[in-house]
């Protein structure tokens, strides 16, 4: 596995989708070593987040760390080339691997992908291929429909990177064997901004949750959000609908960027709760005990994973929209899918007042959780399309279904 962020150096959804896929390799009796970096988290601000994430013993994890971690993170940045050129290839060369996963590389480089030789797999956890802001949000305000990427890097405040406007990137691209897209958006999308990769639908995956885990004690009825604190996904228009409605509770898990903001438009709303950062196990027993969870995304999500975690509980989305979330409450009937604030909060009132409407959805969430995004149907799926290239069959797409 090569990938910049893994746990518990790591800010997002990305690292944990990596993290679950190697401990469950792991624990299926494969040797993995992952290859990560830790000047990247030390450069971006990041502090250790302790334990919490154990590892199996037959995983390896080599953090690469530097004196100058921002130093060796703008020059991977800015050249497309790894700071750690030297100690990639070494680690790849070391062995005889029968498979090399690149995740989320942006500042491992580019070029790391002409690294080692055996199958190589490429996951697109987010738009950096297409996108140097990675997610397709122009200008911080909208998302983006026509490329401006010069401007728009420059208004984030970040250096552009010469590398893309040179063919590396499409050469790099040519040493993966498969693509894995976790949502049909995300091929379409790719597709659409002139990238005709070889790709697979292969959707992320969820450990089945520990059935012991009871719902959270909460003295009011309540609606959930779980997720990064980012004006991207989109809880400033969630807060305000709240204020007209005092018979629920928001409960906010997370913690980021936007929180002050978040609080400031929450400022006055007593049933409004922020909770901070809490453990997956915290999670689970507040996803068990919520009327349903909103997913108000304003950007491209690359995939729903905040509904496959309420559907394993059995709980219902409320989805926006766009990007990969109504992909995934398309294919299992539990959730309600909006195209407005309005809307959403006739949703929001629908599900507070109909039980047998969100036991019905929450059903319907959880029979598809268990068809299609398990760590048994994930690895199923994994290991057919590894053993296709491996014979040089053509394997362009595996179905959902």
């Amino acid at each position: 596995m090569v990938t910049t962020f893994y746990p518990p150096d790591h800010f997002g959804g990305d690292a944990l989708c990596v993290y679950r896929l190697t401990e469950e390799l792991a624990r299926r009796g494969h040797e993995v070593e992952v290859i990560c970096s830790a000047d990247a988290y030390a450069a971006l601000g990041g502090r250790g987040q302790g334990g919490g994430y154990p590892h199996d013993p037959k995983v390896t994890v080599h953090r690469l760390r530097s004196r100058l971690p921002v130093l060796s993170s703008l020059l991977t940045h800015q050249t497309g080339a790894p700071a750690f050129g030297r100690e990639i290839r070494s680690i790849l060369d070391a062995k005889k691997f029968d498979v090399i996963h690149y995740h989320n590389i942006s500042l491992i480089g580019i070029e790391a992908l002409g690294y080692g030789t055996a199958v190589k797999l490429y996951t697109l956890h987010e738009h950096w291929l297409v996108c140097p802001m990675h997610v397709l949000w122009k200008f911080d305000r909208e998302v983006c429909t026509e490329k401006n990427c010069l401007p728009c890097t420059l208004a984030g405040k970040r250096p552009p990177q010469l590398w893309r406007y040179t063919g590396l990137l499409r050469r790099s691209l040519r040493q993966i064997d498969r693509f894995i897209a976790p949502s049909r958006f995300v091929m379409e999308r790719h597709r659409a901004d002139g990238l005709d990769l070889p790709m697979t639908h292969l959707p992320h995956f969820l450990p089945r949750p520990d059935a012991a885990a009871r719902p959270v004690k909460h003295a009011r009825p309540y609606f959930l959000f779980a997720g990064r604190l980012e004006k991207i996904k989109g809880l400033q228009q969630v807060i305000p609908l709240f204020g007209g409605r005092p018979a629920y509770d928001l409960l906010i898990a997370g913690a980021g960027g936007y929180e002050r903001e978040l609080r400031e438009v929450s400022a006055g709303s007593a049933n409004v709760h922020f909770l901070g950062r809490l453990t997956p196990e915290e999670l689970t027993g507040l996803y068990r005990g919520a009327i349903a969870v909103v997913i108000p995304s304003v950007c491209y999500e690359v995939f729903g994973m905040t509904s496959i975690e309420a559907f394993a509980v059995g709980t219902p989305v409320i989805v926006n929209n766009l990007g990969a979330l109504p992909e995934v409450v398309e294919a299992s009937g539990g959730g309600i899918i909006y195209n407005s604030p309005a809307e959403m909060g006739a949703a929001i009132d629908r599900l507070g007042a109909d039980r047998g409407l969100r036991d019905e959805l929450g059903r319907r969430g959880r029979e598809a959780y268990l068809k299609y995004w398990t760590a048994e149907r994930h690895l199923e799926q994994y290991f057919e399309l590894i053993a296709g290239l491996r014979h040089g069959r053509s394997n362009p797409d595996l179905p959902l279904d």
